[in-house]
């Protein structure tokens, strides 16, 4: 298949979602059946979030779970969606990557966030000085970062002193994510890929991206703008049996935004939760349904924000169902299989 008749990429966000019954031993399996599935299926990369101290979400340290994903497939690019850059020292992460890199060359990418990704205690036990997590301590670490990656346009700042690893041949990919216009425009004028997280549910992705293009100023690393948007796609048979098997993410948002975190529940559990009318009456922009119509919507997602490529989750409880999506969604987008596309 040519580059011009090729469908837009597709990749896969993975929060290692652990379900009530399940350890984080499973929930990690699971991540790594769909990192497999994904690659199998000719999705472009597979990104795990960084999230603390959440009884649902077992990806608390992306460069380790990154590197056992990236052992156990092979062409696939692994990165982190993202880490959050105010809960580490920006050498920790420099090393962390540098040496994934080393590992597995031209597959790994850095998603750096602003957000803490977790509340203030867990925050302030992961960095241990309140002063490093405000937002306008954030830019310098980013510069920091990039320059101890060798970004030639970083003056001062701690590639002066130090190197991340001895002997570098190649760094990874950084991309800035957000969810808002500064993260947009910090990372236009810095020349870096942008990745927005439309799947938080921001009424503000068309007006982000489209200040990121043109906010852009060509860089060594990106001469053009490149945009990734993420969206909440669970994609079933039939409508009936998405809608079934969406439930427990639904739950999940509440559950967060309530600030009563619990694992997920399994779709017979979701069914006769006390909380499953104010889950399912919750504003969402999560695309559900059967293949056809959840495809329909990811290309009007695609059309209206001009993505270079678009980035599914799927949120339930079970990996059949998480792996069951992908592959419908796959097919109906039309990718190319890796055994295909080799």
């Amino acid at each position: 298949m040519s580059e011009s008749t090729a469908p837009l990429p597709l990749s896969v966000l993975e929060l290692a979602t652990v379900g009530t019954g399940q350890s984080t031993a499973e929930a990690l399996s699971h991540t790594v059946a769909v990192a497999r599935a994904a690659e199998r299926l000719g999705y472009r990369r597979i990104w795990v979030a960084e999230h603390h101290n959440m009884p649902a979400v077992a990806s608390t340290s992306p460069p380790v779970l990154i590197a056992h994903l990236a052992a156990v497939t092979e062409r696939i690019s692994v990165g982190s969606g993202g880490v959050m850059l105010p809960n580490h020292a920006p050498l920790v992460v420099a090393e962390q990557f540098t040496l994934l890199e080393a590992l597995h060359p031209s597959r790994i990418d850095l998603g750096i966030g602003r957000a803490p990704g977790t509340d203030q205690h867990t925050a302030l036990a992961l960095r241990r000085d309140p002063a490093l997590l405000s937002a306008e301590q954030f830019p310098q670490d980013l510069l920091d970062l990039l320059g101890l990656f060798g970004d030639e346009r970083v003056e001062g700042g701690l590639s002066e002193r130090f190197t991340a690893t001895p002997a570098p041949v190649g760094a990874p990919s950084v991309v800035l994510l957000g969810s808002s216009g500064y993260s947009a425009q910090l990372a236009g004028q810095l020349g870096l890929p942008f990745t927005f997280a439309h799947h938080f549910g921001s009424p503000n992705t068309v007006a982000a991206v489209e200040l990121y293009r043109e906010s852009f100023e060509p860089s060594p690393v990106l001469q053009r703008p490149y945009t990734i948007v993420t969206a909440n796609a669970l994609a079933a048979e039939t409508e009936d049996d998405a809608r079934r098997l969406a439930l427990p993410g639904q739950l999940m948002r509440l559950a967060i935004r309530t600030n009563r975190l619990r694992p997920v529940p399994s779709p017979e559990e979701a069914q006769v939760d006390p909380e499953r009318a104010a889950a399912e009456a919750m504003p969402s922009n999560a695309l559900i349904g059967d293949p056809g119509s959840v495809v329909a919507r990811l290309r009007r997602l695609a059309a209206d924000t001009g993505a270079d490529e678009l980035m599914v989750t799927a949120s339930t409880h079970g990996v059949a169902e998480r792996l069951r999506s992908l592959e419908l969604v796959a097919a109906a987008w039309g990718l190319p299989a890796a055994e295909r596309a080799a």
